[in-house]
């Protein structure tokens, strides 16, 4: 079955991990093949034409882009394993909310916290700190945002759990202080095998980070 899916990934795309984690949910066999994403392959161009990014699911020649909607073509093909979606509609239309919101709040003030300095990077550390405290809140004292089960909206946030490193050595700010719920949910997520194999170091996501980030500046 690996044969008929390639999974076009980056190790420390934390849209990438998104599809990685779902996989392993689903206990999916398939080929990753890493991107130089400074000169992308033709398969890649040739399969997200439009933006041209990673990740792209191929199944049986077929290409799917963009994280979310990779997340849950997976979970409708492979439904008999590990269901990521509620059944009820309404539930499910809240996962898909909480997942924007990720999308939404957390990738781009986060990039900001690690990216930038002075007023910018203020302002985004402390637009990301209620971010935070927004899913938080909706998370509550439930162990998943979805109830007992991992699902959606888990995979769409926990693989920002690998940013937590470089935004408090950069942002200069604990996320545990602010957050406390949010971080056991991350550790109680890492319990999974599905997420601690999916999900690079911490560690070595900051020196990655820090090497884009003189990229940047030198431009």
């Amino acid at each position: 079955m690996s044969d008929e899916i390639i999974l076009l990934d980056f190790w420390s795309s934390p849209f990438a991990m998104r599809v990685r984690i779902a996989l392993a949910e689903k206990g999916i066999e398939y080929e990753a093949r890493e991107e130089d994403l400074s000169n992308k392959s033709s398969l890649l161009l040739k399969m997200n034409p439009v933006h041209k990014q990673i990740p792209v699911l191929i199944h049986k020649g077929r290409p799917v882009c963009e994280s979310l909607i990779i997340v849950q073509y997976i979970d409708e093909v492979w439904s008999h394993k590990s269901p990521l979606l509620p059944s009820h509609p309404y539930h499910r239309a809240n996962a898909r909310f909480w997942a924007d919101f990720v999308d939404k709040k957390i990738y781009p003030t986060g990039k900001l916290v690690w990216g930038a300095t002075g007023e910018v990077q203020e302002a985004a550390k402390k637009e990301l700190i209620e971010s935070m405290k927004v899913l938080e809140g909706e998370l509550g004292d439930k162990p998943y945002f979805g109830g007992e089960s991992f699902g959606f909206t888990d995979v769409a946030l926990i693989p920002f759990y690998t940013w937590f490193y470089s935004l408090e050595t950069c942002g200069d700010f604990s996320i545990i202080a602010n957050c406390p719920n949010l971080v056991a949910w991350a550790k109680r997520c890492m319990q999974r095998e599905s997420v601690s194999k999916s999900l690079p170091d911490q560690y070595k996501v900051y020196c990655f980070l820090m090497e884009l980030k003189k990229k940047f500046e030198a431009k």
